[in-house]
């Protein structure tokens, strides 16, 4: 795999998915899902915009595109990063171990490495997070021909949101730093909470509309 992954076709990315190559795999799909919800509420966005009853809105809706913007820039870079997230944690693996000295520098390379995959994840859930924010702020704000696009991009952020924190989750058990260990289920914990409710609601209330 020589190119971005980024860069491929549609086509393409699906082709590297449904290889048997272990990445890219559903930390990067998990990115692209965040990325699709970003582009769809900014896409909405910019339907809103110039549109007739929406003149009051168009500063709102101007400064939610800026925003979405810079998330699907940001979620569409994670989805190579994800990928090459767990080589550190192989080549850690391969190092040396023939004296005390090289097996304590190993293990402490794998533990730095493990963090990384489990950061590099809790990246994407935050990026996600962050796009379900705005477009619950959308809600039904915008343009009334393009809302039920607000409730997909909900509903494609929320499942990269939930297939990044997966990919957290594996990687925590291998790490013996409890206080990072802590800290990273607190703050899932956190971001999760009563986000599914929130959603539901959302699309619920897009739904009524119709």
């Amino acid at each position: 795999m020589n190119s971005l992954l980024k860069d491929l076709t549609v086509e393409g990315f699906i082709q590297e998915l449904a290889s048997d190559s272990a990445a890219p795999g559903g930390g990067s799909a998990a990115c692209l899902a965040g990325a699709l919800g970003a582009g769809l509420g900014a896409m909405v966005s910019r339907l809103t915009i110039g549109k007739k009853g929406y003149e009051a809105l168009e500063p709102f809706f101007k400064e939610k595109i800026v925003e979405l913007d810079e998330l699907h820039k940001e979620l569409t870079d994670l989805i190579d990063k994800d990928a090459n997230a767990f080589n550190g944690v192989m080549a850690a693996f391969k190092l040396p171990k023939n004296t005390d000295e090289e097996k304590a520098a190993r293990s402490a390379k794998i533990q730095e490495e493990y963090k990384v995959a489990a950061l590099v994840p809790m990246t994407t859930v935050r990026a996600c997070k962050k796009v379900l924010d705005i477009l619950l702020e959308i809600g039904t704000k915008g343009n009334k021909n393009a809302l039920s696009d607000v409730a997909v991009g909900a509903l494609n952020a929320l499942t990269g949101l939930k297939g990044a924190a997966l990919n957290v989750e594996i990687n925590l058990p291998s790490i013996k730093d409890e206080a990072f260990k802590s800290e990273m289920t607190r703050e899932l914990a956190e971001i999760m909470s009563n986000l599914d409710y929130k959603i539901s609601n959302l699309v619920i209330e897009i739904r009524d509309l119709f």
